[in-house]
């Protein structure tokens, strides 16, 4: 069975090429995900590292999925959505007791404090429910030999163009796919184990980048940016404008640990890091504004609401290089079907 084909059985509401939501934390939430799975994508409920509302998020996903006239077709056995887990800061036992509990279709692992934690957090959730799929981000080849001592089903290859949290130091998809694919390769051959699908995350938003990502040898894609300019994500207005108003992103954008020292979601190792639209918190930071003030100052603008988001304002946008091709909010439905379009539109006109 090809790697199409296997996507189509273990996700059989899935259209091609796929389109996965990634799973934001407080951002993609029940409405993201079934809107993303019922436009024939794959949508994660993003429970990052704090667990304690995730049973909620799944009671709305549940209630929406049952309210719906055509929901996602999929085993009776499990839902069809994914969750995903910022694996050092979650709680292992209440996490399992919920995937047990609502059997998501997908499990999605990202930063696990070490092998030992990534195990464990694969073999409770195949315990838990043997029927959801193992997702298993990384961001470096070695990252991938890692996660593949646990035989996930899917390897997320996330390049450093990608919003939010990352490696600190990485390549960008076009060289990073290609050399994660070949040692996933020899490492199947050599062991002569079933390959996980590689599914590309990491500045991809619209369908050129997209088909850029399957040109590399990805099964699918997730966007994360894109989603924040969506109708159905869980989002602040003065996030969401921020988003459609920034622009070459390579430039507006930076991966730094000043916007987690500032909001208080510190814990993540010195490995990894978060990319955001650049602001007055970072250009204060880089002119030597001590933390202490600069923290100060982050929390005044926070009761500003809306107003505190922009290039002159100091709340957080994590979002990744490709915001500027971001131009309008729409639903997840017109988005996933746009990217789909887009692909074979893309590959159409190919020429070679």
């Amino acid at each position: 069975m090809d790697l199409i084909q296997r996507l189509k059985s273990d996700y059989p509401w899935i259209q091609t090429p796929l389109v996965v939501s990634a799973p934001m934390r407080l951002i993609a939430l029940a409405e993201l995900a079934v809107g993303v799975s019922g436009a024939g994508g794959i949508g994660f409920i993003g429970a990052g590292t704090d667990v304690s509302d995730l049973e909620k998020h799944f009671e709305h996903a549940s209630d929406l999925l049952a309210r719906s006239s055509s929901p996602p077709k999929s085993s009776s056995e499990v839902l069809p959505i994914g969750v995903g887990f910022i694996n050092w800061g979650a709680q292992l036992d209440q996490a399992i007791g919920i995937i047990k509990k609502y059997k998501p279709a997908a499990v999605w692992f990202f930063a696990p404090s070490s092998k030992q934690s990534l195990k464990e957090w694969s073999e409770r959730s195949r315990e838990a429910c043997p029927e959801a799929k193992i997702w298993v981000q990384v961001g470096s080849v070695r990252e991938a030999h890692l996660a593949l001592e646990i035989r996930p089903n899917v390897l997320v290859v996330q390049g450093t163009d990608a919003g939010g949290h990352g490696l600190a130091q990485g390549a960008g998809l076009i060289s990073l796919l290609p050399e994660v694919n070949d040692a996933v390769q020899e490492k199947i051959e050599k062991e002569g184990c079933e390959a996980p699908i590689i599914i590309a995350a990491g500045g991809i938003v619209e369908g050129r980048s997209a088909a850029a990502a399957l040109a590399l040898g990805a099964s699918g894609v997730v966007m994360g940016t894109r989603f924040l300019a969506s109708k159905e994500a869980n989002i602040a207005k003065g996030y969401q404008d921020e988003i459609l108003r920034a622009a070459d992103g390579g430039q507006s954008t930076v991966r730094t640990k000043v916007y987690d020292n500032l909001r208080g979601t510190t814990g993540w190792a010195e490995s990894h890091n978060a990319r955001g639209v650049i602001n007055r918190s970072y250009t204060d930071n880089l002119a030597g504004m001590g933390e202490a003030e600069n923290k100060r100052l982050y929390e005044e603008e926070i009761k500003k609401g809306d107003e505190g988001w922009g290039v002159e304002a100091r709340m957080t946008t994590y979002a990744g290089t490709g915001i500027g091709l971001v131009k309008e909010v729409k639903g997840v439905k017109e988005i996933v079907e746009e990217v789909r379009k887009g692909v074979k539109s893309a590959l159409n006109e190919l020429k070679v």
